[in-house]
């Protein structure tokens, strides 16, 4: 195997990469593979993870509930049991509600902070262990922007991605001189079905998933601590914070109309992504329920 900071290559690492089915998970698995890698997509939604597997060489997949401990170790357990080792793991997976915050049914508060959160330190703790014990490995948590900013209509998002930030600069200062490097990536809003029906540009910039993915691929040979998706926003965004008036950043916002998320979603456009989140949110509040009966 070849894991080169220096030249970024991948060539015969094992990856995971977790909400890997659709959007940016599927667009990094496709990347990686293309560099030589073995890749491991897991995801809620077996079957879309199946069928995306299949179309990328070197490219397996299991069904992986990233809330769930017990749902890693069997996952894990997979990829060793086939790959041997996990060399770089992506926490890709993440949900993105949206509305009136007073309004946001506890179902859905639940499932945003166990995948958005959770679900990256649970990713964090199923495989750091192993790779301290050998003395290498990367981490990327796919956070966001919003990590940073702050936006109306999405109160919990916000708090799961402050927090997934965190967690990377965290755990991060914890592993420093062991091997394991942990980076954070935050995406502008992107052009996946998470922004489906919410009216893009005229504020943060958009892209593409798989500026993503090259985004994830560039910290192997970085390691830098946080990258944005472009690369100016985050460091742009902490200028405008540190030495803009509140008053004047409110005037911006206003003008840009930043309630966009209360005031102008299409409902039909998002409808597709709002029944699947309301199924998984119910399986998740009965996953937990079941768990606090036993």
């Amino acid at each position: 195997m070849r894991f080169s900071r220096r030249r970024a290559s991948v060539h015969g690492a094992v990856v995971v990469v977790t909400g890997g089915a659709r959007g940016i998970g599927a667009k990094t698995a496709e990347l990686f593979s293309a560099r030589g890698a073995t890749v491991w997509i897991g995801d809620v939604d077996a079957e879309v993870a199946t069928a995306t597997a299949a179309g990328i060489p070197r490219c397996r997949s299991a069904r992986l509930d990233v809330t769930q401990r017990s749902s890693w170790d069997r996952f894990v357990a997979d990829v060793l049991s086939e790959s041997g080792r996990v060399d770089i793991l992506v926490n890709n997976a993440g949900v993105m509600p949206l509305g009136a915050f007073d309004a946001e049914p506890e179902a859905t508060t639940d499932l945003i902070l166990d995948v958005n959160v959770r679900g990256v330190l649970n990713g964090m703790r199923a495989v750091i262990p192993s790779m301290v014990t050998r003395g290498r490995g990367h981490v990327v948590n796919v956070a966001s922007m919003a990590g940073m900013i702050p936006i109306p209509g999405m109160v919990t998002y916000n708090a799961s991605k402050f927090a997934a930030l965190g967690a990377s600069l965290a755990a991060r200062r914890e592993y420093a001189g062991t091997g394991v490097t942990v980076s954070a990536v935050l995406p502008s809003a992107v052009r996946t079905e998470l922004t489906s029906g919410i009216p893009l540009g005229n504020g943060l910039p958009t892209v593409d998933p798989d500026e993503i993915a090259h985004a994830i691929l560039k910290t192997i040979r970085t390691h830098a601590a946080r990258t944005s998706v472009p690369g100016w926003v985050a460091p742009g965004w902490a200028l405008v914070d540190a030495l803009v008036p509140e008053a004047l950043q409110r005037a911006v916002r206003a003008r840009i109309n930043d309630r966009r998320a209360l005031t102008q979603l299409d409902a039909q456009g998002r409808s597709a992504y709002r029944q699947r989140l309301d199924r998984q949110a119910k399986a998740h509040a009965t996953q937990s329920d079941s768990k606090e009966t036993q």
